[in-house]
């Protein structure tokens, strides 16, 4: 394992929403026999509300400062030596404050779908707020691209699914 995962042991997987970070941070951080986290799941869980709920009653301002906090929460726990695989939000890394706690803390991990392939998982989603107009949806994945591109590593996910992806990164030179 390389120095900087064994000082702050943290691998956060990012990339655009529908691309798997929690069906493969779940499946990675068991293989490893770390913790696991959904940032997600975090923020429902202390807000007591879905977030599709907080981007219609607080904005997007809001989720992202509070998305932020509990970001602060997880990398507290990696700064002390627990390990984490910690699955964050669609726009969490496109934050100039998270990117740089992410990789003040640990690894990033671009999980990097394709567009028809997060378009054929989320199709039926109800509860993601900013799929929920086809052309915005679109001009938000090409724009995040960017932020995403500067992860430390990039994994594709394609045909062979989560665990080709678990697989991929398993055989990153980082452990």
């Amino acid at each position: 394992m390389i120095l900087k995962l064994k000082r702050t042991p943290g691998i956060y997987l990012v990339g655009f929403m529908g691309s798997g970070k929690t069906t493969v941070g779940r499946a990675l951080a068991k293989y490893l026999g770390w913790r696991f986290a959904d940032l997600d799941e975090d923020i429902e869980a202390r807000e007591q509300q879905p977030i599709g709920q907080i981007f219609d009653t607080h904005g997007e301002d809001e989720f992202r400062r509070i998305e932020s906090e509990a970001l602060k929460r997880r990398v507290s726990d990696v700064a002390r030596g627990v390990p984490w695989v910690i699955s964050v939000g669609g726009g969490c890394f496109a934050q100039p404050r998270n990117f740089e706690l992410i990789q003040n803390h640990g690894l990033s991990i671009w999980l990097d779908a394709p567009l028809e392939l997060i378009r054929s998982r989320i199709a039926h989603s109800t509860h993601r707020p900013l799929a929920r107009d086809p052309e915005k949806f679109e001009a938000l994945y090409w724009a995040r691209r960017e932020f995403y591109d500067k992860s430390d590593y990039r994994i594709p996910v394609g045909s062979e699914g989560s665990q080709g992806a678990v697989d991929t990164i398993l055989k990153l030179p980082i452990f």
